[in-house]
């Protein structure tokens, strides 16, 4: 009789386990989207935020792409109410804001409401490899259990309530401080307009159209946002050597008793050039702000703890810290130099804290911002299939 049960329970899991086969293999070959292959740059992890319900292929990135770029996301028509990703997050800036934007004076956004955005941008570099949450606060994270608005569709409910890039997009679009849209008002304009179910049955097999399928198009173009080809890139593939100042730079970038800069945003072991992990690292005393990563914890040692902003293409990423508080990179050498602030909730990797800083000398911040140079990526910035698309108006 147990061997009769065994033998029934063998049947049902080889049964259960190609049922199972057959709904992926059905997902992804019903139809016959191009399967589209990350290519992981050499000395870059292996391990790819990429939803198993969302698999990257060239019809979608490229249906993200227009979306992207799209300012009728907004669900509106007026040239006044136009808005999209591409509004804030510029390709030439690194897909930031930039200091120097005309519309968002000093990299301040606000949404179509005048609005201020609550924290100043994040950069998007390389976030197809980022796992541990996404904002300043880390608040979208693969963990998170808060439920959404029903109404706001399936990206607001269970697997997308919070979790991930998908979610992001949907958030952006409702959000009073960016596109203060609706999902249904979103949906019916990207239905209006002739080119796009056509576009949407190449992606997702029919022509239908809603806010989960908006969503994750968006999200397949941002994950192949990868900057991989600076300075720093060729010369740990051997194609260039770094000049003595570069160099001096990087030293002191890696060096506890140096710059003490790795803990927190990598280096040649980690060339995302940042943990994706949250820190306080010292430039305040008292914690007032109820976007932190304490939020996302409910520790209050977490109080002032943000995000460590990937390093890769800062130079074109100014406004820098997540209040936009520091213009150029000089016045964030000066901080970790000489101006950070003790306090109980410190990040023990702040290992120079208690002196106010790691008292660099004048010639070792420069050389260490010479250093930061050489992680500016060109290509990234001027990649053609990264720009708007040249057709969409």
């Amino acid at each position: 009789m147990k061997s009769k049960l065994l033998l029934f329970g063998l049947i049902l899991f080889i049964a259960f386990t190609a049922c199972n086969k057959d709904k992926v293999s059905t997902y992804n070959a019903s139809f016959h989207a191009t399967p589209y292959q990350i290519k992981i740059p050499k000395y870059f992890p292996t391990l790819l935020n990429i939803p198993a319900d969302n698999p990257m292929t060239v019809e979608g990135i490229r249906l993200g792409r227009y979306l992207f770029y799209d300012g009728r996301l907004s669900g509106r028509t007026e040239p006044d109410s136009l808005m999209s990703c591409c509004t804030c997050h510029i390709q030439s800036n690194a897909f930031e804001c930039g200091i120097n934007n005309s519309h968002f004076i000093g990299g301040a956004t606000f949404g179509l409401t005048g609005i201020p955005t609550p924290h100043h941008m994040l950069p998007m570099i390389n976030l197809v490899f980022n796992s541990n949450g996404y904002l300043w606060s880390g608040f979208i994270n693969k963990n998170n259990t808060v439920l959404g608005n029903a109404s706001y569709g399936v990206p607001a409910q269970q697997p997308y309530n919070y979790t991930n890039i998908e979610s992001v997009v949907w958030m952006a679009i409702t959000a009073p401080h960016e596109i203060n849209g609706t999902i249904e008002k979103t949906v019916n304009m990207i239905k209006s307009i002739p080119m796009y179910p056509t576009m949407f049955k190449a992606a997702f097999g029919t022509e239908e159209i809603n806010i989960d399928r908006i969503s994750k198009a968006i999200a397949q173009f941002v994950r192949t946002l990868i900057s991989s080809n600076s300075k720093f890139d060729k010369y740990l593939r051997g194609e260039t050597n770094l000049t003595t100042d570069e160099f001096a730079g990087y030293v002191l970038f890696v060096s506890e008793n140096g710059g003490d800069c790795f803990h927190c945003h990598g280096g040649s072991g980690n060339p995302l050039f940042t943990t994706n992990l949250f820190y306080n690292n010292g430039m305040d005393s008292i914690f007032n702000d109820p976007r932190d990563h304490s939020q996302v914890t409910h520790n209050i040692k977490d109080k002032g703890s943000y995000k460590a902003p990937t390093l890769r293409n800062i130079m074109y990423t100014a406004p820098y810290m997540h209040d936009g508080r520091f213009k150029t990179i000089d016045e964030v050498i000066n901080f970790y130099s000489e101006a950070v602030i003790f306090s109980p909730n410190i990040s023990v990797l702040m290992h120079h804290a208690i002196n106010g800083g790691i008292q660099l000398t004048t010639i070792q911040k420069q050389q260490l911002k010479t250093f930061l140079t050489t992680l500016s990526d060109t290509n990234f910035i001027s990649d053609t299939t990264f720009s708007k698309p040249s057709n969409l108006k």
